[in-house]
C-alpha cells in the first residue's frame, strides 16, 4: 500500500482575480501531474467571507478527476459550506466526514468555533472521531485532518488562533494507535512538528505566506507563490511529506 495525497489550504476565495488565479494555478498543476494523486485534502479557509457564491466558485475550481476532501476553517460558514460546496442541507452543526482512500481512513474534522479564529474539537466531533476510529479494522491506518494546529508555531498570529483544549486530541491519539499523523492548515506556512507522539504536518497556504518573526515585521508575504504539500504513506506506515510552490506558467 502506497498512498499519495496532495494537500492545499487557506484558499480564501473572495471573488477577486488574485485569489481565483492562485487557486486555479494550483489545481491546474495538480490535474496535470503525470501520476494523479489518490486524493486532494483541502484543510480549511476555502472561502474568505463564507458566502455561498464563494463556495460555488470553489466547487468549480476544485473539480478534479481525483477525490477532493475538504474540512472547514475559521473563515468558513457551515450552512453555506454545506449547501454550495458539499451539496448538502445547510445545517449549522460540525462538518465531519470520513473517506476511505487506498486502504486508509482519512478523517476530515471540523475544529472551528463559529465566529472565532481559534479552534476546538467539540464534544460532538470528538465523539464522532472516537466512534469512527473504533469502527475501523485494527490494521487500517488513519489520518486526521482539521484546520487549526494544536501546537505553537512560534509566530503570534497563528499561535493566537491555534486549537484549544489539545489534551482531548492527545487522549484520542493515545487511544487509537492506528492514527499515523495529524494534518492541519491555518498558519499560512509550511511546517512540521510533533503532537502526542505523532507527526504534525501544517500545509502551506494558497493565498499568502506567513513571514516568520526573523523574516520581517509584516506577517503577510503576498508575493510568495501558492504552496502545496505531497504526502506519501508507504507500506511501513511512514509518512513522508514534500512541499512545492507553483509558479505562473
Amino acid at each position: 500500500m502506497t498512498l499519495l495525497l496532495a494537500q492545499i489550504s487557506d484558499l480564501h476565495l473572495d471573488g477577486t482575480d488574485r485569489a481565483t488565479r492562485r487557486a486555479t494555478r494550483v489545481m491546474d498543476y495538480l490535474r496535470a501531474l503525470p501520476r494523479p494523486v489518490d486524493a486532494l485534502l483541502v484543510t480549511g479557509d476555502i472561502a474568505d467571507h463564507g458566502e455561498e457564491a464563494e463556495y460555488e466558485q470553489a466547487a468549480e475550481i476544485l473539480a478534479a478527476p481525483f477525490p477532493v476532501l475538504t474540512c472547514p476553517g475559521n473563515h468558513d460558514v457551515r450552512p453555506a459550506y454545506r449547501k454550495a460546496l458539499l451539496r448538502q442541507p445547510p445545517g449549522a452543526g460540525p462538518v465531519n466526514q470520513v473517506h476511505h482512500i487506498a486502504g486508509t481512513a482519512i478523517l476530515m474534522c471540523d475544529a472551528t468555533i463559529p465566529g472565532h479564529d481559534e479552534g476546538r474539537l467539540d464534544s460532538e466531533t470528538l465523539a464522532w472521531m472516537h466512534a469512527t476510529l473504533d469502527g475501523l479494522a485494527p490494521d487500517t491506518p488513519a489520518l486526521i485532518a482539521f484546520h487549526q494546529p494544536p501546537v505553537e508555531l512560534h509566530h503570534p498570529l497563528p499561535d493566537s488562533g491555534r486549537l484549544q483544549e489539545p489534551d482531548a486530541l492527545a487522549g484520542l491519539l493515545h487511544a487509537h494507535p492506528q492514527v499515523v499523523a495529524v494534518l492541519t492548515g491555518h498558519a499560512h506556512t509550511a511546517a512540521a512538528s510533533t503532537f502526542a507522539g505523532r507527526p504534525l504536518i501544517v500545509g502551506p497556504a494558497v493565498t499568502w505566506t506567513l513571514r516568520l518573526p526573523w523574516e520581517g515585521d509584516r506577517p503577510a508575504d503576498r508575493e510568495q507563490p501558492p504552496g502545496l504539500a505531497f504526502h506519501i504513506l508507504d507500506d511501513d506506515l511512514r509518512l513522508t511529506t514534500h512541499y512545492r510552490v507553483v509558479l505562473p506558467a
